[in-house]
């Protein structure tokens, strides 16, 4: 077996593991099927390897473009799905419609809370510390519970 021939049946496997791995650094479930695709060109290469390599690069293709516009649909919209515990995993969201205090003041849309055992950062109007509270959402931007002062919450 010469380094060509070596290179040919394993260069595939070789490219689909780093797309492979290229996906766990760059998460989008994107990268996943481009690997996968190469991963079954490595077998396609192992069985039939007198296919010559601009038709291998044909049938990856196809099979990539398979893969990402026939399965990926799929696969997203299940992973989208709404579940019966939607906040479960999701810590701040599992917050919303709690109650809690300001601990340090809220000055400039800023301050944190105290919610339960753990202090929080919060958004809201400013407050001063000692108000009671009520979240009503989350800023996933800056990772803040959205507060409001308990009475204004509950009118």
């Amino acid at each position: 077996m010469d380094a060509a021939t070596l290179m040919d049946t394993y260069g595939w496997w070789i490219v689909g593991l780093l797309l492979l791995f290229g996906e766990v650094l760059i998460p989008g479930i994107f990268l996943m099927w481009l690997g996968l695709a190469a991963l079954i060109m490595g077998v396609v290469d192992w069985l039939f390897p007198f296919i010559p390599w601009y038709w291998q690069l044909g049938l990856y293709a196809v099979i990539a473009a398979g893969l990402v516009f026939g399965i990926r649909p799929f696969v997203t919209r299940e992973l989208d799905r709404e579940t019966e515990r939607p906040a479960l995993n999701r810590r701040l969201h599992a917050m919303i419609g709690r109650t809690g205090e300001i601990v340090d003041a809220v000055a400039e849309g800023y301050g944190r809370a105290r919610i339960g055992e753990t202090t929080w950062r919060v958004r809201g109007p400013d407050m001063a510390a000692g108000t009671p509270v009520k979240v009503t959402g989350v800023d996933e931007k800056t990772l803040s519970l959205l507060v409001e002062p308990l009475e204004a919450a509950e009118k």
